[in-house]
């Protein structure tokens, strides 16, 4: 069952196509790496999917009601502002809204969510600490926890794992590669490439606004589009551990 269809989708600045005629397919199960230089087009992309830029073309998810598309599809972005001083576990509830009735108090079946998201991110001992008061990379946590409390078939993040140590970014992408192999989706938008070889099962490269490549990393990450779209020369490589990916040099 596809999860969000993206047909001739088109993102115009002035008369500057910053999304070019994008049309894709997202399926149930899929962990899918959004991939490219800055300035690419990836963050607008992900608003437009959402309809939260004006676009043309077509998106499933633009098309429905906002209380149904919340219910459908999570959005982090990659503003990571936290407004007011509530508690981390207050925080993430916030991701149980889409799912209550309007004026309803928290149900058995949210807190459980709430709890679940917190053991999954590794923040039962943040529970009780104000989230403005954590670090930048504490708060990027706090913010994905909430994004997997709203328990929607599809996670959209961009950028999540910017800002985090080695430890927590490895561990969030296996999050994100848990999810898909429990029947939910997720396109998160991302630099490390290593990272996207490792944990994605799909990958869509773009450049200039126009999706490239699209499809396992192995086929994705080639020389040739490496080098094309990033400028630089790669390692790649399948092990029994796993692929592996290194950046070697600049090459223009």
């Amino acid at each position: 069952m596809s999860l969000m269809t993206l047909r001739d989708l088109t993102v115009l600045r002035g008369e500057c196509p910053v999304v070019d005629h994008v049309s894709l397919r997202v399926e149930r199960g899929e962990c899918i790496g959004l991939i490219g230089p800055n300035g690419a087009g990836k963050t607008t992309l992900l608003r437009a999917a959402l309809g939260l830029l004006p676009a043309s073309g077509d998106s499933t998810l633009a098309a429905q009601p906002a209380p149904e598309r919340a219910r459908t599809a999570a959005w982090m972005p990659q503003a990571r502002e936290i407004a007011w001083p509530v508690t981390v576990e207050r925080l993430i509830a916030l991701g149980r809204i889409p799912h209550l009735p309007r004026g309803a108090r928290l149900r058995p079946q949210d807190r459980a969510a709430t709890d679940a998201a917190i053991a999954r991110m590794g923040l039962e001992s943040y529970r009780s600490r104000i989230a403005t008061h954590l670090s930048g990379g504490e708060q990027g946590r706090v913010l994905i926890a909430r994004a997997l409390a709203q328990e929607t078939p599809l996670l959209i993040a961009d950028e999540p794992i910017a800002g985090l140590d080695p430890a927590h970014q490895i561990a969030t992408m296996q999050v994100f590669e848990d999810l898909a192999h429990e029947g939910c989706s997720v396109i998160v938008s991302l630099h490390d490439l290593g990272l996207a070889a490792r944990h994605c099962t799909r990958l869509l490269m773009m450049e200039r606004g126009r999706l490239v490549a699209d499809g396992p990393p192995s086929e994705v990450l080639t020389p040739e589009n490496v080098d094309r779209v990033f400028g630089i020369s790669a390692f790649y490589e399948t092990t029994a551990q796993g692929p592996v990916f290194q950046p070697m040099a600049v090459t223009r």
